[in-house]
């Protein structure tokens, strides 16, 4: 997508990768909407930090930096023998895998450039092939997300009023987004509509990430408190939900998502608003047959108890300056904090996928398997 920068556009994907200096290059996500600035992993163990610590995050951008770092881990190898070199990608694979465990997506980007590497026949070989396998990735992560906007531009109606929860635009993929790329395409075909962004506490990735891409964007919108979504849907103020995902299940259409999602779809079914979820196919989990089996990252206790921003201080002029970032405590001094970053929400309760393929109700994703991309 394009970026506002000093007054002048330009086009960024969330994710890229430095041949020369075998570095990921990512959008530092933690300084948004107040700065802008681009950060580069030099190594497969920075690569799995910054996904760990949410310098990118998001299920598809995680998927694309994981498989970049595993063909950046990959080229940090020196010599030739095939077995240490088969020993040290399945280190760099563990190590990232580990990074965010709630997510399929990264094992699943890893496990094709994986399944590509082994066709080379020396570690030479394996490491080109290791580059271009990931690059091939992004790319079509990228056309996924674009015929995601396609298939689900027809939700969005003249005049509806849609409300999203966390970010799943395209700063949570390479480009364009998941539940934002309908979105996108209805504007670009003319239609109006306005958006209700959840702010999505703790870490408010709704009201700094969702609303500052809607406003580069030029997309009508308001951030609200997540306890308010329900008021909106009783008054009749919500037409539509859409949502991203972090794993689907291909078996059953559970759908882990970013914690309150849950509580979202809960609302929405109460008052009869359509629920869709958007995904590209990486997001899907053919495995696991229980919703209940899905990990869920517990994480630090800091983000509930407390507060990011930044300061603001007076200017001569009518603008306000932005000084330092700051970290602020909101809670009860001696309180503790339980912290799960996602839930699972039952298939009976979303109304329908929104794939590469065409929307899909969540029990027809196993029977279109094949042509979901399912391991036969």
């Amino acid at each position: 997508m394009n970026v506002l920068l000093n007054g002048r556009s330009r086009h960024f994907r969330t994710v890229e990768f430095d041949g020369r200096r075998n570095a990921v290059r990512l959008i530092e996500q933690r300084l948004l909407p107040h700065c802008f600035k681009i950060v580069a992993a030099r190594d497969h163990q920075a690569t799995a930090a910054a996904i760990r610590d949410m310098v990118v995050r998001g299920a598809p951008a995680i998927a694309a930096t994981a498989a970049y770092g595993l063909a950046q881990g990959a080229n940090e190898f020196r010599g030739r023998d095939r077995a240490r070199f088969e020993r040290h990608v399945s280190a760099v694979f563990a190590t990232l895998q580990q990074a965010r465990p709630t997510a399929v997506d990264p094992v699943n980007a890893m496990r094709e450039v994986l399944g590509q590497m082994r066709t080379g026949g020396t570690v030479r070989e394996q490491q080109d092939i290791a580059m271009r396998a990931a690059q091939a990735f992004a790319d079509r992560s990228v056309a996924e997300c674009e015929a995601i906007g396609r298939h689900g531009a027809v939700l969005i109606r003249e005049g509806m009023r849609v409300l999203t929860h966390c970010n799943a635009g395209w700063l949570a993929c390479v480009d364009i987004g998941t539940a934002t790329a309908p979105l996108y395409a209805a504007q670009a075909a003319g239609r109006q509509f306005h958006v209700f962004c959840d702010e999505t506490r703790p870490r408010c990735q709704g009201a700094s990430l969702t609303a500052w891409e809607l406003a580069q964007q030029g997309i009508p919108h308001d951030i609200i408190a997540d306890n308010a979504a329900g008021h909106l849907m009783q008054r009749g103020e919500i037409d539509l939900v859409i949502t991203g995902s972090d794993r689907v299940l291909g078996r059953t259409g559970e759908v882990a998502n970013k914690i309150g999602t849950y509580t979202k779809a809960v609302l929405a079914h109460r008052h009869g608003i359509p629920f869709y979820v958007a995904i590209p196919l990486s997001t899907i989990d053919w495995e696991l047959v229980r919703g209940f089996d899905i990990p869920i990252e517990e994480r630090d206790e800091a983000e509930v108890l407390g507060a990011w921003g930044v300061a603001w201080a007076p200017a001569r002029s009518r603008r306000q300056r932005i000084t330092r970032p700051v970290r602020v405590r909101i809670a009860n001094p001696t309180s503790r904090a339980r912290n799960p970053g996602f839930d699972v929400t039952p298939a009976d309760l979303v109304t329908g996928i929104i794939t590469p393929l065409g929307i899909l109700k969540p029990g027809e994703l196993w029977t279109h398997r094949q042509r979901l991309g399912a391991p036969a």
